[in-house]
């Protein structure tokens, strides 16, 4: 229950954290910046209510959070979630899958998977968006992105017809494409 609960409140401030720095990222001219940072808060709030759900099912207590964070520069943002995002990849989701594996709580592992398989995709799109922002190349980033309603997967181009973890169909996704 305290991974759930964790992974609950670090996904909330992700949410809320990327939706700033999408504002930020347009205000300096960086719009496909932007949108990777709109597109990643709608999948982290995906994240967070199913890690919500699950404690709800399991009868804990959803924690309330206020997200705290800081927006700097879109350079400095963007740094700052390539580093939260391989804290989750390497540290944070595979104790907590372990943990859920160990208790048997398949709804959790459900939930943790969904959410460890795309922060790995988040991590590659944030340091290509810094690759292209150091390179003066902002612009021939995605300008569009999709995004599961089931797992919050993240595509950065047309997706196939079913979604790679949890086979939603692409039929039901979320395109990101304005701010």
């Amino acid at each position: 229950m305290a991974d759930l609960q964790d992974a609950f409140k670090g996904e909330t401030t992700a949410s809320a954290k990327y939706a700033a720095y999408s504002k930020k990222a347009e205000q300096e001219g960086n719009h496909n910046i932007a949108l990777l940072f709109a597109a990643a808060s709608k999948a982290e709030k995906v994240h967070a209510n199913n890690h919500k759900s699950v404690i709800v099912e399991l009868g804990g207590a959803v924690p309330n959070i206020t997200p705290e964070f800081t927006v700097k520069t879109t350079g400095e943002n963007l740094q700052d979630a390539i580093e939260g995002e391989s804290y989750e990849v390497t540290a944070m989701y595979p104790d907590f899958l372990q943990d859920a594996a160990n208790s048997k709580t398949q709804l959790a592992q459900i939930s943790f998977n969904y959410a460890f398989g795309i922060e790995k995709k988040h991590q590659t799109m944030y340091r290509n968006a810094l690759l292209a922002l150091n390179n003066n190349t902002v612009n021939e980033l995605p300008n569009v992105y999709y995004i599961c309603p089931t797992c919050g997967n993240t595509y950065d181009q047309t997706p196939s017809e079913r979604c790679g973890i949890s086979m939603t169909g692409s039929e039901k996704f979320i395109k990101i494409n304005s701010l």
